[in-house]
């Protein structure tokens, strides 16, 4: 099947003109909407996680229905990236993404109106392929106006988004929850006047010449590649919750997957226009930035996302109290991510950065390997602004580093992927190093309880501080103490791992055209060559 893209203006396979030929005022105006999108796909992701136990109880769902919620969203969100960051290649980029931007919209009004848990999770679903159009597309975007020797001045604003929307999230869905006149729903509707506003300043600022050109669309690789993906994002959240790691429903799940993906490669491998192009992966570059976009995931997400529970219940803190206490680490992120792409716009060196932070980091999460129930929130603080600034000097970098090196016309796949495989590692992460944290707490109180595990009412579930006897409540603050230590002690390899993989990435000159001027080399050339052959 074929479409055809018409172009907004200009002759037909030729932009109507270099993308860099934006001011940057006007690069800065086109990026408050790409700003405000992204604030509103990671939003989605967090404001629910401290609201989840009300809404699960309004809406009589089950301990099931509670971990739907939250993998409905990033099963749709993490399987999508990929199929939006080809779309991005092949069509206008700025109507994409304010279709990814509507669908989330509509997403959220539904979520917000839902009276069951049944339409609750389909509207989450919505939600998350809407969040991941965002989180490919915003930076596809930044790719094509900016130049990559431009693009460390801008990607500390990226950086800094990110990192207000992973703490404020939770602190935000706290706060409505426990306002009487808000609720709950107002966690969904609290995003919409963002996206809103994201649409119409896309409108008005964001310039992008479109390029005709006959694409085929590769609806069989789409299906085959989320159908894999969803398979096994199914079993890493699922496993040692719903059921055990060895079990018929981890061979079926882990089967299917691995079946369905090997053949999306075959798919891919012969298709016009692959969803992933895996020529792609010959490239060095985006190979090794892959291997540590997912390590750097697993590492991260599967730390980070236990420090609020550890705040909450080791630490005795309430949730508003526990959503500041992480400032530290998003300062430290914030700060590192702004100073680091500055120098590098100024410098054209980048990899001294990545390994830098490749170091930090793993050197942060070896920090918080020590922690405790009685660690002090000056020491925590240290340990957490070593461990942001490590992530802000890896993360955005990594994306930079893969974008310089590929053809204009697979910066949307590059980008996609390198966000695939991070939120990947980060589903990974957050299921297999929560199982070692709830096996490893019920050790713990079983050595506490001195053998009952039950006792104080505890038992596997999340226990409730303040209906503990002292003595019991001691015991439980150790546990969970111990056990996101140690959660933080085994993903302090996998950043060592994500230090090796960045090594080996050569370093090359940053260039200094935009996305859209290369593409519109890369089209010329390809042109003036089938002229050329066309004469022979």
């Amino acid at each position: 099947m074929t479409a055809a893209v018409t172009p907004e203006a200009g002759t037909a396979g030729e932009p109507e003109g270099p993308a860099s030929g934006m001011t940057r005022r006007q690069i800065l105006q086109a990026m408050s909407g790409l700003m405000a999108g992204m604030f509103v796909a990671i939003l989605a992701s967090t404001v629910v996680s401290n609201a989840l136990p009300r809404i699960i109880s309004d809406l009589n769902g089950s301990q099931s229905a509670y971990t739907w919620v939250v993998t409905a969203e990033l099963l749709a969100m993490t399987a999508t990236v990929p199929i939006w960051g080809k779309l991005s290649d092949l069509y206008d980029k700025k109507l994409l993404i304010q279709l990814s931007l509507s669908m989330f919209v509509v997403g959220s009004l539904v979520a917000g109106f839902s009276h069951s848990v049944g339409l609750l999770i389909v509207s989450r679903v919505v939600q998350g392929i809407g969040a991941g159009g965002l989180t490919a597309l915003a930076q596809v975007v930044m790719a094509a106006i900016i130049p990559p020797r431009e693009l460390g001045r801008y990607s500390g604003i990226f950086g800094a988004v990110f990192a207000v929307g992973t703490v404020a999230g939770p602190l935000i869905g706290g706060v409505l929850v426990d306002t009487s006149w808000l609720g709950w729903r107002w966690c969904f509707f609290i995003g919409v006047p963002f996206a809103l506003l994201a649409i119409v300043l896309l409108q008005l600022t964001l310039k992008l010449p479109t390029i005709r050109r006959e694409v085929k669309i590769d609806y069989l690789g789409a299906v085959l590649i989320m159908s894999g993906v969803s398979a096994l994002l199914l079993w890493v959240t699922l496993a040692g919750n719903q059921f055990d790691w060895a079990s018929w429903q981890t061979a079926a799940l882990v089967t299917g997957g691995v079946v369905l993906l090997a053949t999306a490669v075959l798919v891919e491998s012969r298709v016009q226009e692959p969803i992933i192009p895996l020529t792609i992966f010959r490239n060095r570059t985006v190979a090794l930035t892959t291997v540590a976009s997912l390590l750097v995931g697993v590492a991260m997400f599967g730390g980070t996302v236990f420090l609020s529970q550890y705040f909450q219940i080791s630490l005795g803190k309430t949730p508003t109290v526990a959503g500041l206490m992480s400032l530290p680490m998003i300062l430290g992120l914030m700060v590192s991510t702004t100073v680091a792409g500055q120098i590098i716009s100024s410098r054209g060196k980048w990899k001294g950065f990545l390994i830098a932070g490749g170091v930090i980091m793993t050197a942060g999460m070896g920090l918080l390997s020590t922690i405790g129930a009685d660690s002090s929130f000056v020491v925590l603080s240290i340990y957490m602004v070593v461990l942001g600034v490590g992530v802000g000097m890896l993360m955005q970098n990594l994306v930079l580093a893969a974008q310089n090196d590929v053809p204009a016309s697979e910066l949307g796949a590059a980008t996609s992927v390198l966000s695939f495989f991070r939120s990947l590692g980060g589903a990974i992460g957050t299921s297999a190093l929560g199982a070692v944290l709830g096996h490893r707490v019920a050790q713990e109180m079983e050595k506490g309880f001195g053998g009952a595990a039950d006792n104080g009412g505890t038992g596997h579930s999340v226990p409730d501080l303040s209906t503990l006897p002292e003595p019991a409540r001691q015991v439980v603050e150790h546990a969970y103490g111990v056990a996101t230590a140690d959660v933080f002690l085994i993903g302090a390899p996998f950043a060592f791992l994500a230090l090796i993989a960045v090594l080996f990435i050569k370093e090359k000159p940053l260039r200094t055209q935009s996305g859209m001027e290369r593409l519109a080399e890369e089209t010329a050339a390809a042109k003036a060559a089938g002229a050329l052959i066309a004469d022979r």
